[in-house]
């Protein structure tokens, strides 16, 4: 009988180990300087062929779909500084933002905009492309990092579109650091390349940010 007994405790023992790495273990954290973090970029080509935004299911069903309120409005529940009330159908009245591209305060989230860090046309370029449907709409509605989606405001969303840094950067100079973090690790979160130009950009950038640190986590 003891050897029988041994051998089923050996196979729940073997059953239970797999489970004692996490995938919050397995994904965790990575925090390095940006000028690092730069060099960990993979260099690519980029191409725009067979772009569409429908491509990226977005602002769908949020993380609690019992709220009422899709992923623009979790966004903007997250990082209000005051609060907004919750209406019905996860309407929001009042509250207060911080749009850190042009450090600008905005107290009507209509006023506001959910920018992809990385926009979508341009993660496109960078291999989303060959993505399925389901890892497109996971990268458009992306809340398990802060600096995927950034509350900002209409006028700075759309006067950024879908440029890189080596195109445009957030009107407040004191924005390029955090921005250019932000930019990198989430391309370094999603296995995204950056073309020649970009990189040259986000190496000065590096340079001139030389306390600036990178925050990532591989994507699920």
């Amino acid at each position: 009988m003891i050897p029988t007994v041994l051998r089923g405790l050996a196979a729940a023992v073997l059953a239970v180990l797999p489970l004692a790495v996490s995938p919050a273990a397995a994904h965790a954290a990575e925090v390095l300087p940006l000028s690092e973090a730069v060099t960990r970029l993979p260099a690519g080509t980029e191409s725009r062929e067979g772009y569409s935004r429908d491509s990226f299911r977005h602002w769908n069903t949020g993380l609690d779909p019992a709220d009422g309120c899709n992923t623009r409005a979790e966004v903007l529940l997250d990082e209000a500084i005051e609060p907004p009330v919750v209406g019905a159908g996860c309407r929001l009245t009042g509250g207060r933002w911080f749009s850190y591209y042009d450090q600008v305060w905005v107290t009507s989230a209509s006023n506001l905009d959910i920018d992809h860090m990385v926009p979508l046309a341009e993660a496109w370029d960078s291999g989303a492309s060959a993505w399925s449907a389901q890892r497109r709409e996971a990268y458009a509605n992306d809340q398990g990092v802060p600096q995927s989606l950034v509350a900002v405001t209409a006028g700075s969303n759309r006067s950024k579109a879908d440029q890189d840094p080596a195109q445009w950067l957030p009107p407040a100079a004191d924005a390029h650091c955090r921005y250019a973090a932000e930019w990198t690790g989430t391309k370094l979160r999603w296995a995204l390349t950056a073309d020649t130009a970009e990189l040259t950009t986000l190496t000065e950038l590096a340079a001139a940010c030389p306390d600036q640190a990178v925050s990532y986590e591989p994507a699920p």
